[in-house]
Formats: C-alpha cells, structure tokens, sequence
C-alpha cells in the first residue's frame, strides 16, 4: 500500500497557490461604543496560516467574526475566492471556531459520524472517513469520550476533526491555544501546519492567541491590532519601524546600573516592560554586540531574544 501511495504521490502535482479570502480596507464602528476596527486588509492564501495578535479587547475576535460573517462591516469588504452557492454552502466551507466551543452529548465518535453524515458521505465511507480523521489527529483512544472528559486541548482536537469533515477552504480559529500545557500548545499548532499545508486538501488558516512567539513561529504572516489598528510585519509601514535592533531580555540588575553600562554603546532606550527589560540599538549594532557588552561587563543575563523582527515590540509600551 505504500509503495502505491509513493507512485500516486510521486505523480501529482502540486496545487497551486490561490487566493481564498480577502479582506480589503475593512472597518467596523459600534454606535455606542468609543471602540473602532480597522482599517484592516489582508489576503489569506490555501495552505498559508496568518498569526492574529494584540492586546486583549484591540480587535481580534470581531476581526474573525467580521471574515466569517457573523458581523456586517461599516464599510470595506470581504471577498471569497472560491465558489459557494448560498449563504449556507458558504458557512460549510467557511469554518468559525470560537474561543468558547458549544457543549455536545454522547461520544465523539458518535459526534464525528453524525457530522459525516450531515455533510454528504456515503454510509460506506462514514466510518472510514471518520477513523482516518480520528488517528490523524490522535484522538483514537478518546473516540468513546463524552465532552466532559475530555480536557480543553482534546476538546480542540475534536473540533478540528469536525471541521475536517466539512472540507473547508477557510479555518477561522479563536484563541486555540488558551488553557494548554505548553506541550499541548506545540502539539496544536503542528496540527494547524500539518492541516494548512496538507498536499491533498491545502486550507487557509488565521488563528488569534496571546501566545506571541508559538504563533509567530507557526505563522507564514503576522498581524498585529493596537485599538483595532492593523500592524503588519510585513508592510512598509511596520518594516520602516524595524531598523533598529531590539533586544528582550532579563536581569536582577536595576534599570539606572544597565542603563550606564548601555548608553555608551548605541543604546536609544531601555524600557522595563512586562517583567523584562527591552533595549533598543540603533541599526548598526547586532545581537553580537549586545552579547560581548553583557560578557564584558559581566551582566547577569538571566534570558534574552532578539524581537527586532517580533511584534513582540509592539507590545511595548
């Protein structure tokens, strides 16, 4: 079966990269809110997976809700790129999973069959079909569990099993990774890449999260909300701001000592931000420098990274 699957694979070609959403020059406005989205544009490819990040209450949820329809935009809009007949035929191919899944009953396996079944396999395929998606995504063991046995990272796993089914061109996500191990975390996010970049069925992916660098290291693009304003790593705009270098890091010594053993050495500020200390070097410096200034003055570097091409910077305040 393997060597017929490598001759099968081995001819096919791969798809080509399309175009599945676009969002161009969107804004949402509440009438009684102080609260504004946008100016957002993006373009979400098959088999690409773009990074939401920001502040909480900056956007990111009415962003996704905006993309999947749910809210109306003030102005802009937001064009699908592949064919759908009705709103619903739309919705199945467009999948929206919240931070806050829906409670369901009986097991798993039953859930998976009885989605299947919704969206058109044949009773010879169901189960089969089923299977395959349940050991893909490592739920085997689990197939009998009811929801609530089942912790918050397997209650995930089922909803991307359940989205599976549905073959979708579009996996809108919020915040998948809240209330994971890091473990966890690391294990999700190889699902999504395996998902986005699959060579059979590729999806375009964005998903939100808090956690900054999984995501950024996860994600083919990065979009950052500040007061639901869009920064992108990507855009001139952001890449100007990115010159300098930035340097992250921690250390028992005060603000005023590491100040006086920077400020010779091409040190524009140091900001105590968030538990640990972010300088920032003009752009003739490299992380190189800052590693033989610590060593030569002996600073106590509990940790460091370089976020100059982080939205980790834009986080500072």
């Amino acid at each position: 079966i393997l060597d017929e699957l490598h001759v099968f694979l081995s001819d096919r070609q791969m798809p080509k990269r399309e175009k599945v959403l676009e969002a161009i020059h969107i804004q949402k406005q509440y009438s009684h809110s102080s609260f504004a989205l946008g100016p957002v544009n993006l373009s979400l490819y098959a088999g690409d997976i773009v990074g939401l990040v920001g502040e909480n209450g900056n956007g990111k949820t009415t962003l996704l809700r905006v993309l999947c329809g749910e809210l109306y935009t003030t102005s802009g809009k937001v064009e699908y790129a592949f064919p759908y007949k009705d709103a619903y035929d739309l919705r199945t191919q467009l999948v929206y999973i919240p931070q806050r899944t829906d409670t369901w009953y009986g097991s798993m396996f039953e859930n998976l069959v009885f989605t299947a079944a919704m969206y058109g396999y044949t009773p010879e395929e169901n189960e089969l079909v089923v299977n395959l998606i349940i050991a893909r995504l490592g739920l085997r063991k689990f197939r009998s569990h009811s929801w609530k046995h089942l912790s918050s990272g397997y209650k995930m796993r089922f909803e991307l099993a359940r989205m599976l089914l549905r073959k979708p061109k579009v996996l809108l996500i919020d915040e998948p990774l809240a209330n994971l191990d890091i473990l966890a975390q690391q294990t999700v996010l190889e699902d999504f890449r395996a998902i986005a970049k699959s060579a059979f069925r590729p999806i375009g992916i964005i998903l939100s999260s808090q956690q900054l660098y999984e995501v950024e290291k996860t994600s083919d693009q990065v979009i950052f909300l500040k007061q639901g304003v869009q920064k992108n790593l990507h855009n001139d705009e952001a890449a100007s701001e990115m010159k300098d270098l930035v340097i992250e890091f921690e250390s028992e010594w005060t603000q005023s000592r590491l100040n006086d053993i920077f400020a010779g050495n091409g040190l524009v500020s140091l900001q105590f931000n968030g538990g640990t200390y972010v300088a920032t070097f003009t752009d003739e410096k490299t992380i190189h420098d800052f590693m033989s200034i610590a060593i030569a003055n002996e600073v106590p570097v509990i940790y460091f990274r370089n976020i100059s091409n982080s939205t980790r910077r834009f986080f500072v305040s």
